[in-house]
């Protein structure tokens, strides 16, 4: 299916600020906030392979790792690409990284959300993809085939 442009200034602006919504809402280790801004039959696929699946699963989880291995860390989040499919579908891909301290300046992991609008007319992440990357094995893959390497890499 290729994108459909009806990518408008406003879309691309809502589909960011609930981005920065997330940001913001781990970073106040706000289980609720955050899972509020999914879906209520959300899937959220962690980057150790963890399937999640409703918002009550993505709360739950995420207010235990607020209290235990994720205490006191910062969400680092980049969007590499934001696509339309219809008017009330986007896919964004980016980076992220959690932290402590100082923002690490390359981030580790790379993700895919899909975000729906829905019946009330915001923005929610319907589903959600974290992949831990392996750059020693990206780069060794490279070297021995070089058809490998994504044109436009990151």
């Amino acid at each position: 299916m290729q994108p459909i442009s009806t990518s408008t200034t406003e879309s691309i602006a809502s589909v960011q600020a609930v981005l920065r919504r997330l940001v913001a809402a781990w970073e106040r280790h706000d289980a609720e906030a955050y899972g509020e801004l999914f879906t209520e039959d959300a899937t959220y696929i962690t980057y150790v392979g963890t399937f999640y699946r409703g918002r009550r699963d993505i709360v739950e989880s995420h207010r235990t790792l607020f209290t235990g291995f994720l205490k006191g860390t910062r969400l680092a989040d980049e969007v590499l690409d934001i696509r339309f499919y219809g008017p009330g579908v986007a896919v964004v891909n980016g980076r992220g990284d959690t932290y402590k301290g100082r923002r690490p300046a390359k981030l580790a992991k790379i993700q895919t959300y899909t975000l729906v609008r829905e019946a009330d007319g915001r923005w929610r992440i319907a589903a959600f993809q974290n992949t831990k990357r392996k750059p020693l094995m990206e780069a060794v893959s490279y070297r021995f085939a070089p058809g490998l390497v994504p044109s436009g890499e990151h």
